[in-house]
């Protein structure tokens, strides 16, 4: 290489250097700026989990200390005292609270709890679903039978999870009102139902057998276990 080569080179890379440092002096702090909220935003993270944590073992003791109580009355006044804003630990809250109001006696209050949960709009649906169903076999024959069909089968028409629920309930009224064969119907419908459990379903076969009914398992007999089997003399005996 010629001294010229060698002198155009030297001066090409002092020329890229001086672009690179300007560069660096005119758009650097984005760089560093970025590295800061990089590190910043990794520190905020862990500082929120580490709150969440703290708040919800504290809720936790809370909570045990509540149900430490020697009588349900006063469970349920240290469960009153449990303050949350998240709207899932609010539910579980409303569910302990009615549970102990209820084995305290007061039904009422227990009924009361619930409803004002299955109508808290910031609770997912699920647990206002789960509260107006406890609310309701709560309730009982306190409730007109009209009523109570009517509430059921909004469960029902809305592909609720507890859908199979609400329809043994349905079918329960059906024994109410003495009207065995419409029971045995409901509870047919239950042991054809792809997503019925097995608890539920040797409840339905027992309640067809007492009712005098001849249990159509159809495709239920291929998952059925054995001791299920109305062969084996409904729940195993």
């Amino acid at each position: 290489m010629s001294d010229t080569d060698s002198f155009i080179d030297e001066v090409n890379d002092e020329v890229r250097r001086d672009r690179f440092y300007l560069l660096l002096k005119r758009y650097g702090w984005i760089a560093i700026l970025a590295v800061v909220l990089l590190v910043g935003g990794a520190a905020w993270n862990e500082y929120q989990k580490a709150q969440n944590r703290a708040r919800a073992q504290a809720l936790g003791d809370a909570i045990f200390a509540a149900l430490a109580g020697s009588d349900a009355g006063g469970r349920v006044e240290a469960l009153a005292a449990v303050k949350t804003d998240n709207p899932r630990s609010v539910a579980m809250l409303a569910f302990l609270k009615a549970a102990e109001q209820s084995e305290a006696g007061d039904k009422t209050a227990a009924i009361d709890t619930l409803n004002s949960l299955g109508a808290n709009g910031d609770v997912p649906a699920i647990y206002r679903e789960i509260a107006q169903f406890k609310a309701l076999t709560l309730q009982g024959a306190d409730t007109p039978v009209a009523d109570r069909r009517l509430a059921l089968e909004a469960l029902i028409q809305s592909a609720s999870p507890l859908r199979l629920l609400a329809q043994e309930q349905l079918a329960l009224i059906d024994i109410e009102e003495n009207q065995p064969q419409a029971a045995i119907d409901r509870y047919q419908e239950i042991l054809q139902d792809a997503e019925v459990t097995s608890d539920l379903q040797q409840r339905a076969l027992q309640v067809i057998v007492a009712l005098g009914g001849e249990p159509d398992l159809g495709s239920a007999a291929a998952v059925m276990s054995p001791e299920l089997s109305p062969s084996a003399g409904v729940g195993g005996n």
